[in-house]
């Protein structure tokens, strides 16, 4: 096995731990300190996430600028400076002492995910060495599975310790003495095929199995199905503590939440072990199928606790195989060639529905009820799924399209 087709374990550890951290402090604690934000402030709970609602919008829109200069200047450097500019963040949100400085803190916070979490990792991975990105991607996830099953519970026990300002300091220097020297590190590792530059040049690529024809119209339907699908989520994650003891579980809806991680971590092992041979559509698909399925559980179950952990069981696996897609994905569909720069693209389109969830999902909540709510994101996620079917589609008949070519 030649050294490019070799993963790279001590970076897919290394970023692995900064996705722990900084999907832990930028998004898993928001919704356990979002009350007390709330209450400090004079606000309504809706009001802050109306706040979160248009920093993630922020966030998705700078999304494809932050995936040009990925492929141009290289994702690991982006990641290292994200990291500071995260500790900023985080930093400025507890000294705000004014609501229009804490409103330029959270956006900031999710200009900043954008530069560390999935997005940047995803693309470092790809221009790092491209051959074994797909697998390095599931590993990668793999570890990063475990940022709720850790963070909600820690935020959780600081929160009865310490002031929501106060947790929000001591995640601003996690990031800064932990995920900055990591990417510094990983910035500095140079790849074997092509040691002195961070382009793809001189490196073998992937090539998609999208004809070129065909590419457009999988770019639309892929980002709207995973768009589709981050409104599902991103309106669950959210709302995910407060949801369940809204529903009748009390104190239990946090160790119930708690299935969520672990089910992530099994998903992603699961697919390591058993799905190397699934294409990435049907992993898309299947990720589909196990959220929607989750949501109508806890749909039906209401506050039943066994339903309430079949939810987050589904939830967590439908999660931790969605993580994977939209990695592996777009390396299948389009290949590795301005891969920083097309996943940007998607994000902006993903984030920007993502954006309008937790707001969207308090507010019908409040106006009408948690079942209209689960009802609509169930829906939601079902055209979503429908648009992974097509993709899969797509892609079976490029493929055989291109099998008759070569036979002819």
């Amino acid at each position: 096995m030649s050294e490019q087709e070799r993963m790279p374990s001590a970076i897919v550890a290394a970023l692995g731990l900064t996705q722990i951290i900084g999907y832990g402090t930028l998004y898993y604690s928001f919704s356990i300190l979002a009350p007390d934000m709330a209450e400090e402030a004079g606000w309504t709970v809706d009001a802050v996430f109306a706040v979160f609602s248009v920093a993630l919008l922020v966030g998705g829109l700078a999304a494809p600028v932050l995936g040009s200069m990925m492929d141009r200047f290289g994702a690991r450097g982006m990641m290292a400076l994200g990291s500071l500019f995260a500790a900023f963040a985080l930093a400025l949100c507890a000294y705000s002492a004014s609501a229009s400085v804490f409103i330029a803190a959270i956006i900031l916070l999710e200009v900043a995910s954008s530069m560390v979490q999935y997005q940047a990792a995803f693309a470092t991975l790809v221009q790092f060495r491209p051959m074994v990105a797909a697998k390095s991607i599931t590993y990668l996830t793999l570890i990063g599975g475990f940022a709720s099953t850790l963070f909600w519970p820690i935020t959780s026990s600081l929160h009865g310790l310490y002031t929501w300002r106060e947790i929000y300091l001591f995640y601003a220097v996690l990031n800064l003495a932990v995920c900055a020297p990591i990417h510094v590190w990983v910035m500095r590792r140079k790849p074997v095929e092509h040691a002195g530059a961070e382009s793809m040049t001189g490196r073998r690529e992937v090539h998609g199995v999208l004809r070129p024809d065909r590419r457009r119209v999988g770019f639309y339907v892929a980002s709207a199905a995973f768009a589709l699908q981050g409104f599902a989520l991103s309106s669950m994650l959210v709302h995910m503590v407060p949801m369940l003891t809204q529903l009748g579980l009390g104190a239990a809806a946090v160790m119930v939440s708690t299935i969520f991680g672990p089910s992530q971590v099994l998903s992603r092992l699961i697919n390591m072990l058993f799905g190397q041979r699934l294409s990435a559509t049907t992993l898309a698909t299947l990720a589909a199928m196990m959220i929607v399925g989750g949501i109508v559980t806890l749909l039906v179950s209401g506050g039943w606790i066994a339903g309430a952990a079949v939810f987050a069981l589904l939830l967590g696996l439908g999660s931790g195989v969605n993580s994977i897609a939209q990695g592996a994905l777009p390396l299948h569909l389009f290949g590795s060639n301005g891969y920083g720069s097309l996943t940007g693209k998607m994000a902006a389109i993903r984030l920007s529905a993502g954006a309008a969830a937790p707001f969207v999902f308090a507010a019908l909540t409040e106006n009408f009820s948690m079942t209209v709510s689960l009802a609509i994101t169930a829906a939601l996620g079902g055209l979503g799924l429908a648009g992974f079917m097509i993709l899969g589609h797509l892609a079976l008949g490029s493929a055989r399209n291109d099998t008759l070519r070569g036979t002819e």
